[in-house]
């Protein structure tokens, strides 16, 4: 598999070749968010290549990236932005939070700042991205776990309380990158199945990608409505 890297502006994109003509059932625009420094871009790289990313340096503004995965039978396009966490680029990426789907909020276990800003990333997520947005709190470094200040019992009391998956990963091992994406994806998967996520609500960061689909998400007793319409 072929991967090519373009930048425009402020945006780096990482996209498989593969991808421009692959087709998918849905598209579901993720976030990854959280402190500068925890890992965000290269867990990004690590999930879209499958390899650490060596020189990795503060993100200026945001990166995209993007992956067909299967998941549940179904195959699912995640549009993933990654934001820059330092303070001076937030009024930038904001702006990009609008009608995402779903979330990672990152952050370093041998970094107690970066675990006490959760709560104000959290905040921007559910105020700027939408109420229902999916997030999955991934504690980031877990090869580094002699350095840790940060334990995994006080992180899931955290993610508990506030109604949020959990995970530990590490982008340089690729321990649970993958299991993060494909976690967060099965859940607005399993919302929309219940009808609790509506992929045809205005900025729910959800798209069909196959026609088929829609037709199919036809509400209950529109077909029985039509027949009954018919005078033939």
């Amino acid at each position: 598999m072929s991967f090519s890297r373009g930048q425009h502006k402020n945006v780096c994109l990482y996209f498989s070749l593969t991808q421009l003509t692959q087709t998918y059932n849905f598209l579901f625009k993720f976030l990854v968010i959280g402190s500068a420094g925890t890992g965000k871009s290269c867990l990004l790289h690590q999930f879209i290549e499958n390899k650490f990313k060596q020189d990795s340096n503060h993100t200026i503004g945001v990166e995209f990236g993007s992956r067909v995965v299967n998941v549940g039978g179904k195959t699912v396009k995640l549009q993933i932005w990654d934001t820059a966490g330092q303070e001076r680029f937030r009024s930038v990426t904001r702006s990009y939070y609008r009608g995402a789907a779903g979330a990672l909020l990152v952050y370093d276990i041998t970094s107690r700042e970066t675990y006490n800003a959760l709560t104000n990333w959290l905040t921007d997520a559910r105020t700027l991205a939408s109420p229902n947005i999916v997030i999955i709190l991934c504690g980031n470094k877990k090869d580094l776990d002699a350095d840790r200040e940060v334990t995994f019992l006080e992180a899931s009391r955290f993610a508990q309380e506030n109604e949020l998956m959990f995970l530990e990963t590490s982008a340089l091992t690729g321990e649970n990158v993958e299991e993060g994406f494909l976690k967060c994806a099965r859940t607005i998967l399993n919302k929309i199945d219940s009808g609790e996520l509506d992929p045809e609500r205005m900025g729910s960061g959800i798209q069909y990608g196959d026609a088929s689909l829609r037709q199919l998400r036809q509400p209950r007793g529109t077909t029985t409505q039509n027949k009954q319409q018919c005078n033939c």
